[in-house]
């Protein structure tokens, strides 16, 4: 006789939940899962993978990567998937949403670069230290732009920005 045990139902209930905000989420190999939700011509989606110990680890795969970290419930899965594709609808409606996917890309592109930098390459201390002061000067030109920026998204608090302001 088979039977669900109460992970088992609770992650059902999670997908169904997935669902019901209009994503299709697809299992691979039984502890990975797929999801996918599709807004006008964007295609925002999502891997999440089930631990032995019953945690989740999720990141966001397009529009472009972000891992969200090691969540504890699947409702913690639904909530900022949720979150994630209502903010994304909003950051839509901007004219310069384009601009923000490339910028992002480039980004991205960045962090990969230092790493094979980093793995391929011997890199002095000197140089380090510039990489390091670069990233501080970046991270001190987002703050200035934010304080200069209008707030459009109020349901949730900003991750990066909690004890900058």
């Amino acid at each position: 006789m088979s039977y669900m045990t109460i992970r088992q139902i609770r992650h059902q209930m999670c997908m169904n939940k997935l669902r019901d905000l209009g994503c299709n989420v697809v299992n691979v190999q039984g502890v990975m899962y797929y999801v996918t939700y599709n807004f006008e011509d964007l295609e925002i989606s999502y891997m999440y993978h089930i631990n032995p110990d019953n945690t989740y680890d999720l990141e966001r795969i397009k529009p472009y990567v972000v891992s969200a970290g090691t969540l504890k419930t699947e409702e913690e899965i639904v909530n900022i998937i949720k979150i994630d594709i209502d903010q994304f609808k909003n950051a839509k409606r901007s004219k310069n949403f384009k601009d923000f996917i490339d910028v992002d890309t480039e980004l991205s592109n960045a962090v990969r670069a230092f790493e094979d930098l980093f793995l391929y390459y011997n890199i002095s201390k000197e140089d380090t230290n510039l990489i390091k002061t670069s990233i501080h000067n970046f991270k001190e030109l987002l703050m200035k732009v934010r304080d200069r920026s209008q707030r459009v998204f109020y349901e949730k608090d900003p991750d990066s920005f909690k004890d900058d302001k």
